[in-house]
């Protein structure tokens, strides 16, 4: 073998022992791929512009996301003359803290928030039942009958949701062979929320993606197809098991016209469809004060949960091996 000249090997050996040099080089060259290069970042306009560009971005993406919620928590604090008289005021004239109490007791924010806890839950519970086992069947099971099955299942995201709208309801009157009529229960909207096309071609896409090796593996082991689903397909499903589920229960969180439909017994209304009814009765200071209690629960579940929805959102497509 032919060895390398000694200067060679000392700078190899320098380069090793110091990776500082190396790491300067690549940030350099990732600059120079970059959209600005070196050269136009040591312009005066462009070394001053583009920060101050930024932090304008930034501010402005603050005021749009944080603004209305802000905004809102005010209204609920202020009295209604407040509101009336200047609703884009920076700071209420007088704080009102029993507002948020009072909108607890005289408007049922409580009761109402029940009621949709109670209905995201159970969304939340039959979405997952019917994704996972949906999507375990066409993507892990395939049988013959999978491809076409999955085309249909694509065409309904073609379909507006207006269109399925008085089917739907008219099957809820009276539910085909049995004959019940699910109008006024929480089963009413359970189910449909339950079948919902997107979420069964995400999570098989997701399923899709999962080595067939492990999974040829666990059935040489003597696995189950039940088995096979609870014990492998499951968890190593925990991302995308966390992004639908937040998506689902934010969404039946704010859905409206659906509950309206299905659920006219005030008593079983979620805040959704509650808040609007109660509006003409309610003074609009604690409006503003319910509006916010309802807000501040899908805000507070994100931000509990937003390193697993993030996280879930990046290995939608697939797993690493």
């Amino acid at each position: 073998m032919t060895s390398l000249p000694i200067t060679e090997q000392v700078a190899g050996a320098g380069e090793e022992a110091s990776p500082a040099p190396r790491k300067r080089r690549r940030t350099a060259e990732a600059q120079e791929r970059g959209v600005i290069s070196m050269a136009d970042r040591q312009r005066p306009l462009v070394r001053y512009g583009l920060p101050a560009i930024q932090v304008l971005v930034l501010i402005g993406i603050v005021v749009a996301g944080v603004g209305p919620l802000l905004w809102l928590l005010k209204s609920g604090l202020s009295t209604s003359q407040d509101i009336l008289r200047g609703p884009l005021s920076l700071w209420p004239s007088g704080i009102q803290w029993h507002n948020i109490p009072n909108a607890w007791t005289q408007v049922q924010i409580g009761s109402y928030l029940g009621n949709t806890a109670i209905i995201a839950i159970g969304s939340l519970v039959s979405t997952l039942f019917v994704c996972t086992t949906g999507a375990f069947v066409l993507s892990v099971l395939r049988p013959k009958w999978g491809p076409v099955i999955t085309g249909l299942v694509l065409a309904t995201l073609f379909l507006p949701g207006v269109i399925s709208l008085v089917p739907l309801y008219l099957t809820i009157l009276k539910m085909p062979v049995l004959g019940w009529n699910l109008q006024n229960t929480f089963w009413a909207v359970w189910l449909p929320q339950a079948a919902g096309a997107f979420n069964i071609l995400v999570m098989k896409r997701y399923f899709d993606a999962i080595p067939r090796e492990l999974i040829e593996a666990a059935r040489i082991d003597g696995a189950s197809n039940l088995r096979l689903f609870t014990a492998l397909i499951l968890p190593l499903s925990k991302p995308i098991l966390g992004v639908v589920a937040l998506l689902t229960v934010i969404g039946s969180w704010k859905d409206y016209l659906w509950p309206l439909l299905v659920l006219p017994d005030p008593k079983l209304q979620p805040i959704s469809v509650a808040l609007p009814r109660v509006a003409d009765t309610t003074e609009i200071s604690l409006q503003m004060s319910a509006m916010f209690l309802a807000v501040l629960v899908p805000v507070v579940l994100f931000l509990i949960f937003q390193k697993q929805f993030l996280r879930g959102v990046g290995m939608s497509g697939g797993i690493k091996e």
